[in-house]
């Protein structure tokens, strides 16, 4: 029997007694934290590495605190870095505060789709990520990009000039940066307080991921709603992250059954990211919310204004910025 030597107040050890047999057997539990409903892609994809390391049986467990029950929606990454939290899922870019290089996680027009989005997650740049990540003592269990759209309460955004006056909330600095650009005013705020503000009058609009529209039923809020398509200008990479301190204190056979059960859900992960686009799209349709689609064109113009917006202030304010930018666009 292995006990783990922690001191980190989120790993607990439960124990009992085996019966016939007087032996005390310690199972390691794990805390993970999110902001989404259970019925959200995000908390399936935590669920089921849940479900395979039970399965496993190798003395681990992983509680699952979703809907921010835990830790609010920007306030994981921290704590997660310094053993407060075993893992978590979220967007990364979240975290840019503390790690600019983050920022390009969540880059408008960066990623194509969703295949091209996989090979990002597999490549030199994102390799370099996770070498910043393990300065903070962090790693990734599983690699997730989602797609996702923008949508008004009053008018469809497909152009640039569509959000000119708007009160927008536009996911991560770099949407921020290119959104203002165009003349939009910006609220910042976690997508989970989306459905308020557009209550209160706070926000005009909005994007965030396909996933999202859905669980938090945006659409009994909006009007219109541009989901992603052929062409998707936003797409965020949220993984599943652990503290790596954690991880190599685990037994082989759990970091095995951790790992194991991490690939079967990156799997999952990709395959309902494509579906999700579709799927938000026709939850919005049946809502009775109008569907407008983004063209190349539309595509084409809003990268012009990041370029000139959020790529330039990305290469001026973080260290590396151009060998970054460049490692993620040289991805085919």
């Amino acid at each position: 029997m292995k006990i783990l030597n922690t001191p980190r107040p989120l790993m607990t050890l439960v124990f009992g007694i085996v019966l016939g047999t007087g032996l005390v057997h310690a199972d390691t539990v794990l805390k993970v934290s999110h902001q989404w409903s259970t019925s959200d892609v995000r908390h399936k994809v935590a669920q089921m590495v849940a479900d395979e390391v039970a399965a496993a049986n190798v003395g681990l467990e992983l509680k699952i605190y979703p809907s921010k029950s835990l830790f609010k929606p920007k306030e994981q990454y921290n704590p997660l870095s310094r053993g407060q939290l075993d893992m978590t899922v979220v967007p990364l870019a979240y975290a840019a505060g503390q790690q600019p290089a983050y920022n390009l996680t969540l880059m408008p027009g960066l990623v194509k789709n969703h295949d091209h989005a996989a090979r990002l997650a597999e490549s030199p740049f994102m390799a370099k990520l996770e070498e910043i990540m393990a300065t903070d003592d962090v790693m990734v269990l599983v690699h997730g990009y989602l797609a996702g759209g923008f949508a008004g309460k009053e008018k469809c955004i497909t152009k640039p000039e569509d959000v000119k006056g708007l009160k927008i909330r536009a996911a991560g600095k770099s949407f921020e940066q290119m959104v203002a650009a165009a003349g939009a005013s910006v609220t910042s705020m976690p997508s989970s307080e989306i459905y308020s503000a557009m209550q209160t009058g706070v926000l005009d609009a909005a994007n965030t991921s396909s996933s999202s529209f859905v669980s938090y039923r945006l659409y009994e809020q909006l009007s219109c709603y541009t989901p992603a398509g052929d062409v998707a200008l936003w797409f965020m990479y949220q993984p599943m992250l652990m503290n790596k301190t954690t991880f190599d204190g685990l037994t082989k056979e759990q970091q095995a059954a951790l790992l194991a059960g991490a690939a079967k859900a990156q799997a999952y992960y990709l395959a309902e990211a494509k579906k999700a686009d579709a799927a938000s799209a026709a939850k919005f349709k049946e809502a009775g919310v109008k569907l407008v689609s983004m063209s190349q064109a539309d595509f084409d113009a809003w990268r012009e204004v990041a370029k000139g917006s959020s790529y330039k202030a990305f290469v001026e304010e973080t260290k590396d910025g151009q060998q970054l930018l460049d490692m993620a666009l040289a991805v085919e």
